[in-house]
């Protein structure tokens, strides 16, 4: 199942899913008629534990926080059992695991957490089956929806830095009106060069660029694959009535080109950012003056 379809279950799939039934939840809530007037020596056992955790002064270092947390973890497992669980539980649940990823609580601390919890509140029902299956089920299934959540936060916030790392890798600048610039420094695989048409392409639709240079000093290798790459970022602007210039063609990357045999065809190019500019300039009708 994956983290998409678990995320979007209702209250009612989800006991489906973890076989909790009606008789599951009286047993639940039985059990909290034991445990909730208690939760105050719990949680005392669990900060106990949770003290000698790496990540507890990192995340504990003010008490006023440390008090707002215990607080909330009353809240919390007074609501398992005696809460119903409807689509404002799961809700509620969803949000612990928001409030994980932003806090950064690790996933192996908290199933330690709900393991120890799992123990503490199994006490004195290992005589009763029944209830302690409903208790594992409840509890694997409320971890399992904060995780599921958790899960998803963090990987919207890598696909977050990703997409912040792919613009930052591939500046486009206007240095001129209708000249655009786009140093590369590092490595052109598929996905960079898709990365980077795509804002080449965006950008020439902003500003109505004429010319753009594309500056390959900084690209560590140049093989087949990156010149092909760089013939269809030069046909893509070629389309958009753009003309593409690539500087920064060493003597080891012009070497390499036609030791490959990689034909270029029609691609403007020059061995420096400074005769890159000069032509662009001339393309645009800026007369350049001085030495």
């Amino acid at each position: 199942m994956s983290q998409e379809h678990a995320g979007s279950l209702t209250a009612a799939e989800l006991l489906d899913l973890y076989g909790i039934a009606s008789a599951d939840l009286d047993r639940i809530r039985k059990l909290g008629e034991r445990i909730v007037p208690k939760l105050e020596q719990y949680i005392g056992r669990f900060y106990d534990w949770l003290e000698k955790q790496p990540e507890y002064h990192e995340l504990f270092s003010d008490p006023e926080v440390l008090h707002r947390v215990r607080s909330a973890q009353i809240v919390y497992w007074t609501e398992f059992f005696r809460s119903p669980v409807d689509e404002a539980y799961v809700a509620k649940r969803r949000r612990v695991g928001e409030l994980h990823a932003r806090v950064g609580l690790s996933l192996p601390t908290y199933f330690a957490a709900m393991n120890l919890c799992l123990d503490m509140y199994s006490e004195g029902i290992e005589g009763d089956a029944e209830t302690a299956t409903a208790l594992s089920r409840m509890l694997h299934m409320d971890t399992a929806i904060v995780v599921e959540t958790f899960s998803r936060l963090i990987s919207q916030t890598i696909a977050e830095q990703s997409r912040s790392l792919v613009a930052m890798s591939t500046p486009v600048t206007a240095i001129w009106r209708e000249i655009l610039l786009l140093p590369i420094v590092g490595v052109i695989d598929s996905q960079r060069a898709q990365d980077i048409t795509g804002s080449m392409l965006q950008r020439i639709a902003d500003t109505s660029a004429r010319v753009i240079i594309l500056d390959i000093g900084g690209v560590a290798v140049v093989d087949t694959a990156v010149a092909n790459h760089l013939i269809k970022i030069t046909k893509a602007t070629r389309l958009m009535g753009c003309e593409c210039t690539i500087s920064g063609i060493s003597p080891a990357i012009s070497q390499t080109i036609v030791e490959l045999g990689i034909d270029v065809g029609s691609v403007q190019t020059t061995a420096t950012l400074k005769d890159a500019l000069e032509r662009a300039f001339r393309r645009v009708g800026v007369q350049i003056s001085g030495d």
